[in-house]
């Protein structure tokens, strides 16, 4: 659940008009105001302006968004009892209200219009009410059990105008430049590159950093009211751990290296030691000596060999026998 709060205004005929003859406009319920016509709306709530002259900006206007996700969960009238608590906690009390649903959206989500002079002529303050805003939106987020959207990251920007749009494009900037660089003077330095201005908060008499705001424009908003994260202590913190993370990321690289060369040194040592050594003729008469039975099993066959003088006395006998020959 999301509430947005625009600065108050002037003219309760325009805001009734962009929230009631908008098309396919409901509305859900009202307070202390006729609703059978316009006309009468605007009448009503001009009539009790009036009991405060001096308020000229008496025109209250809240819208409260819930995710796509919370569709099923979210009749009409569990919408309108929890912006009755929404108003409730934001003490937006005993004065005219008007709530109408729009469906132009995607996501479900109410318009809150209400008379900043209460039914007794006294103004309603709006001081703080972001804050507030932020805190009351988060209980009753979790209290209704409806979708908690992880961040910034879940907001569709395109939609985003005037103020909101711009701590967005702050909050987006000031993230990414803060992932480049490893200390606070630096990213001062590449922020004003992109036209952001950033200031520090200092202790009073000292030197201390408190608390950091930035600027753009004419508009300059505190780091934690565009985002936590984005608080000086938060920030410093961020780029501090994410420097000591490279460092021991690199250290551990080296030593990963180094390991692997001695590694790869003593492979190549007792590579180099069991290498088969050339065989020398001194070797392998060694092994002929050692092994007789070798010789023996290598040997030509006989019919190879040379005649000794007896077989050739008998060859040269049986040749003469086949050529008829007798002694």
């Amino acid at each position: 659940m999301i509430g947005k709060i625009p600065k108050p205004g002037k003219s309760f005929g325009g805001c009734i008009q962009y929230n009631v003859l908008k098309k396919e406009a409901t509305i859900l319920d009202a307070d202390g105001i006729r609703i059978d016509k316009v006309a009468h709306i605007i009448d009503d709530f001009n009539r009790q302006r009036k009991m405060n002259p001096g308020l000229g900006q008496a025109v209250g206007h809240i819208s409260l968004s819930w995710s796509p996700n919370d569709k099923d969960k979210l009749s009409d009238e569990i919408m309108v009892n929890i912006a009755k608590e929404y108003l409730q906690k934001m003490k937006i009390q005993d004065t005219q209200v008007l709530m109408v649903r729009h469906k132009d959206r995607d996501h479900p989500h109410i318009h809150i219009v209400y008379n900043r002079v209460n039914n007794e002529g006294k103004t309603i303050p709006d001081s703080l009410q972001r804050q507030k805003n932020i805190k009351i939106c988060k209980e009753l987020t979790l209290e209704h059990g409806l979708y908690i959207g992880q961040g910034k990251q879940m907001v569709n920007r395109q939609q985003l105008k005037g103020i909101d749009k711009l701590k967005y494009q702050l909050h987006d900037t000031i993230k990414a430049v803060s992932l480049k660089v490893n200390s606070m003077d630096e990213l001062k330095q590449e922020l004003a590159k992109h036209g952001i201005g950033m200031l520090y908060k200092y202790k009073s008499g000292t030197k201390e950093v408190q608390g950091i705001s930035f600027s753009k424009g004419d508009y300059k908003f505190k780091g934690s009211e565009i985002d936590r994260s984005l608080s000086y202590g938060n920030l410093s913190k961020a780029i501090d751990e994410r420097v000591q993370q490279q460092k021991q990321s690199k250290q551990q690289s080296k030593s990963l290296a180094d390991e692997l060369r001695q590694v790869l040194s003593k492979e190549k040592q007792q590579t180099n030691y069991l290498k088969k050594a050339p065989e020398t003729n001194y070797l392998k008469q060694t092994i002929e000596k050692l092994n007789p039975l070798e010789k023996l099993l290598t040997a030509k066959p006989a019919e190879d060999m040379p005649d000794i003088p007896e077989q050739k006395k008998k060859k040269k006998y049986e040749q003469e026998q086949g050529q008829g020959i007798h002694r």
